[in-house]
């Protein structure tokens, strides 16, 4: 730890800043355009990265380090010291190089590592039992009885479903026998055949119940011996349970928070009325949050924060090298709307309604539905702030008649939608999504160029439930989601695509464009997977379904703007 708290601040040169006007208020962490003063200080600290020697860290940008490729992500917070200096904080989310100090950046808000700490002493306890675990589930004993029993449970249900085909073959022989002899013997005679067949009836039912008793008392005696290594593995894995979220509770007390009139509270007390009701795996542990905690602890000001990825991305996220991303919300947010309480923080831009003055076009209309072309940052349905919307300026327009929204766009997508007038024609309009009949065919511009012309990417989706809305790649627990596309044009730094969306997933077409494994080149504008611009450049050009009432082929086009 430093000896003196502004150690830790990299103070501009006043010639840089001179000329650079501070922020009115503090930046919104969860949607921001980095401040110029940040940028500098990004632009330094990914200097140093690029040209410090002592982290033994691999962030996958060297082809020769070796190791576990970790990519991170890193913070900048602009601070005013107490004598009214101006510089910046560093920060790293995490641990980088398997250790939470490092002279550059600021430390944790609680150090887990620290020598003699009771999280390494429970960290000690519970790789014992793990190790323990390990030892009995590698005991050459328990393998070899887990593998006599699955060849016992093999043999037996083979003998005795052997025995049994026997068992009918004999009774199907009875069967014949008593046909045949029905007609031949006296009354006596075929009592006395009778008998003798419902003995060897009984004879093979008994031989059969023998088998199976056989087979059940060599299973017991092999099950018997398992379960004495079973139950001590289960008691164990109860035991490294049961101190494990001990050990979890104990570490969201040690995780107390600042705000600027230093009231603090525990990552415990901060996420108990949150929807999760406790805090999720490394909360607290992020850049921002530890960049605000020192300032406060400190009397710096914050001004200004930004967080950049460094390294090679995730392979379920969407992380592009040195690009800047917004705090995380399941982690990040609660933790900080206690940090920034009382501090002047910009507006939320996404609470504002950046569709107002845009014109939703009408394409098409009859008494069944009605085809529009919306703007982009207009909203299909009604926000939970914001009210305008496709929904709403139709529902204006028609006075008493509902309109039914069949499908949506993104609020930042363009493009045509169908709108249905009656319950008939929604439902009727529905299956025919629901059945993938409807033709859609949206354009794009990427930020980026690439050697085929066509083609499709198969990448199953889930929602990123600590950074919502975002998505993430997931093929464990993703669901299925398909995207043809072609190229259409390009120049040397874009490249205009059409895409057909064969699945309808969330940010489909976004995710399947950033990621790696798709085109690897984010839609220009998207600022959630890629960088903002103007607009998102993604429109929705063409759409063609089943008229429900004159059966006819309705087909539409409208040109994007970009």
């Amino acid at each position: 730890m430093a000896s003196n708290p502004t150690d830790r601040i990299t103070y501009f040169p006043e010639s840089l800043i001179n000329s650079i006007n501070l922020p009115e208020r503090f930046t919104f962490p969860f949607y921001y355009e980095p401040h110029e003063l940040t940028k500098i200080a990004a632009e330094e600290l990914q200097h140093y990265l690029e040209t410090q020697t002592e982290l033994d860290h691999n962030f996958g940008l060297d082809e020769n380090q070796e190791g576990t490729v970790i990519g991170k992500m890193f913070g900048v917070l602009v601070v005013k010291d107490k004598n009214g200096k101006l510089g910046y904080l560093s920060a790293f989310s995490g641990k980088l190089a398997g250790s939470n100090e490092h002279p550059k950046f600021v430390p944790p808000v609680f150090d887990m590592l620290m020598e003699n700490s009771f999280f390494l002493k429970e960290q000690y306890i519970l790789n014992s039992i793990n190790d323990r675990v390990k030892e009995i589930e590698s005991d050459s004993n328990y393998i070899s009885l887990k593998q006599k029993l699955k060849e016992y449970n093999l043999a037996s249900d083979k003998e005795i479903n052997d025995f049994k085909q026997i068992v009918k073959a004999n009774k199907q022989d009875r069967k014949k026998q008593r046909q045949e002899q029905k007609n031949i013997l006296n009354s006596d005679d075929y009592g006395k055949f009778e008998a003798y067949m419902i003995k060897h009836s009984l004879h093979d039912k008994h031989q059969l119940n023998v088998l199976i008793n056989k087979w059940q008392e060599s299973i017991d005696e092999v099950e018997q011996q398992l379960a004495e290594y079973e139950n001590t593995i289960e008691s164990l894995k109860k035991e490294r349970r049961e101190k494990s979220a001990a050990l979890q509770q104990q570490l969201f007390e040690q995780y107390v928070f600042l705000n600027k009139d230093r009231k603090n509270k525990s990552l415990h007390a901060i996420f108990r009325d949150t929807v999760f009701g406790k805090p999720p795996a490394a909360a607290g542990e992020c850049a921002t949050p530890k960049l605000l905690q020192y300032a406060f602890k400190h009397g710096f000001q914050p001004i200004a924060m930004a967080e950049f990825w460094w390294g090679m991305p995730p392979k379920s996220e969407i992380r592009q090298h040195k690009q800047y991303y917004p705090a995380c919300t399941g982690k990040c947010k609660p933790i900080l709307e206690h940090m920034l309480e009382g501090t002047p923080v910009d507006d939320n831009p996404l609470l504002i309604n950046q569709g107002e003055d845009k014109k939703l076009e009408i394409i098409f209309e009859d008494d069944y539905l009605i085809v529009v072309n919306k703007p982009a940052e207009l909203l299909s349905v009604p926000g939970i702030v914001i009210q305008d919307s496709v929904y709403t300026r139709l529902q204006a327009m028609w006075g008493n008649i509902e309109p039914l929204i069949i499908h949506r766009l993104d609020m930042a997508t363009s493009g045509l939608l169908v709108v249905a007038k009656t319950k008939e024609t929604h439902k009727d309009i529905q299956k025919q999504f629901l059945r993938r009949t409807v033709n859609k065919r949206y354009t794009a511009l990427v930020s980026g160029t690439f050697t085929e012309n066509e083609g499709e990417i198969n990448l199953p989706l889930r929602g990123d439930l600590d950074n919502r809305p975002r998505q993430l790649v997931c093929f464990e627990h993703g669901k299925k989601a398909v995207t043809k596309w072609k190229t259409v044009a390009k120049n040397e730094t874009t490249t205009k695509v059409h895409f057909w969306p064969l699945t309808g997933r969330t940010h489909q077409l976004r995710m399947h464009s950033a990621h790696e494994q798709g085109l690897n080149a984010p839609i220009v504008g998207d600022d959630l997977y890629g960088t903002s611009a103007e607009r998102l450049h993604l429109h929705a050009a063409h759409l063609e379904f089943i008229h429900p009432a004159t059966q006819k082929k309705m087909s539409f086009e409208a040109p994007e703007e970009f």
